[in-house]
């Protein structure tokens, strides 16, 4: 268990801190989850909803408002608890857990991860060959290169930057959405009056939705993000060593992570919106991956909406990579007490970095073996959605307790959501394997 001096370093007196610092700083808003939200629409993430517009048509848009308030609920928690111990996910859950469940946790997490940044990796090379008519494999190794580099080489703060002006690469999916015709009545007819289709393929992409719509790598990014806050403000402690900053912070972090899961959901709809008045409508109705989606809306939608939505695959890839490996390297660096933080330097935090370089060279590699890159995909979502289920469920129990928020426990309505949101997992996950059998 961690001691007391552990969870509250010493750091400038909490008193000594002018009035005027604990009014919210709107330049401190847009943060660790405008970022979180914005890499959950990465490459795999943009294939996902890019079969369900083109498979169902507008079919399935409701699935978007119904996890907004729960992804929203979830990643509002793993934030709070970041913020308030100073410790990740996976370095709360070891000090209040046993080490071996952390362990599982962590281990089944490096593996989602490291297919996911090998498939995301896939999809960019992909769609810069279709853009530029040249071999995809060397784009694959630059991006992997130049992922695994701009982590370990920048300090937190100027890659924070990089990460948040990266974000506006899902503009290009708003773009694209304006470039084709939408039957807006029929389009808010799938938003507004859910439908569901009992049979298996209806019920798998459910499923696939919800897993990658609240994935557990968002939730160890998120709070470790926070912690990193902490950690490189020289008059910063972490919440329950400083309470009166509770009321500020707590605020910042609701705005940040609303902003960031209103993103990650209008932009996965405009996705589903354009694939389902273009695809889905001239008889496309299977999609395997994300440059598939950009190269199949030539025809329909013209050279440039194909040419903006190849474009904005690897925008979201460059952002979505670094968060991968960047939550394995905390998860694992936490969970065995390593030193970690994208502040240090590399040779103070070797494993750490070193994990980073791992997960992105083995998941570039894949792309050269005989391993089907969609097939592991489909594994990954699995493994995801089951590592989900406990993985948030230990969440909400870490944050109703008093020994490890200090005043900060979750209550109330957002308590509920995170328990709903838990709850809409598991299912997702029984209605998972009962398709499958």
């Amino acid at each position: 268990m961690a001691s007391a001096s552990e969870d509250c370093p010493v750091r400038p007196a909490p008193s000594s801190v002018p009035a005027r610092q604990r009014k919210l700083d709107w330049r401190r808003v847009i943060g660790p989850g405008l970022i979180t939200g914005a890499s959950d629409d990465d490459p795999s993430g943009i294939a996902t909803y890019s079969q369900a517009g083109a498979q169902f048509g507008y079919g399935l848009a409701w699935t978007m408002v119904l996890t907004f308030p729960l992804m929203s609920a979830v990643q509002m928690i793993s934030a709070r608890i970041g913020r308030v111990t100073g410790h990740g996910l996976a370095g709360t859950l070891v000090r209040h857990y046993p080490a071996a469940l952390a362990n599982v946790l962590v281990a089944l997490l490096l593996a989602a991860n490291t297919i996911n940044i090998g498939a995301n990796l896939g999809a960019m090379a992909d769609a810069t060959a279709m853009v530029t008519h040249l071999p995809g494999p060397a784009f694959l190794l630059a991006y992997a290169l130049f992922c695994a580099a701009a982590e370990v080489l920048l300090g937190y703060q100027a890659y924070a930057r990089i990460l948040k002006w990266l974000t506006l690469a899902l503009l290009s999916y708003v773009v694209t959405l304006f470039m084709v015709h939408i039957p807006w009545v029929r389009a808010a007819h799938g938003l507004l009056l859910p439908r569901i289709v009992w049979n298996q393929e209806s019920l798998m992409m459910v499923v696939a939705i919800f897993g990658t719509t609240i994935s557990p790598y968002l939730f160890f990014w998120q709070a470790s993000q926070e912690a990193e806050e902490v950690k490189g403000n020289p008059e910063d402690v972490p919440l329950k060593c400083d309470p009166q900053e509770g009321r500020v912070e707590l605020k910042r972090i609701g705005l940040d992570t609303v902003i960031g899961m209103a993103a990650s959901n209008l932009v996965a709809l405009a996705i589903i919106f354009t694939t389902a008045a273009t695809l889905n409508h001239n008889g496309v109705f299977d999609i395997r991956t994300s440059a598939d989606a950009a190269a199949a809306l030539r025809p329909f939608a013209g050279e440039y909406a194909s040419l903006i939505f190849a474009l904005g695959i690897v925008g979201t890839g460059l952002l979505a990579v670094p968060v991968l490996a960047g939550s394995a390297a905390y998860a694992l660096g936490e969970a065995q007490r390593w030193p970690v933080g994208l502040d240090r330097k590399p040779s103070r935090a070797k494993a750490f970095y070193g994990t980073i370089i791992a997960a992105t060279a083995i998941g570039a590699l894949m792309n050269f073996t005989p391993i089907d890159p969609i097939r592991a995909l489909v594994i990954s979502a699995v493994i995801n959605g089951v590592v989900a289920v406990p993985v948030m469920v230990i969440m909400m129990l870490l944050a109703m307790r008093k020994r490890v928020m200090g005043v900060f426990t979750v209550g109330g309505p957002l308590l509920w959501l995170g328990w709903l949101a838990t709850l809409v997992m598991a299912a997702a996950v029984v209605a998972m394997a009962v398709t499958a059998v």
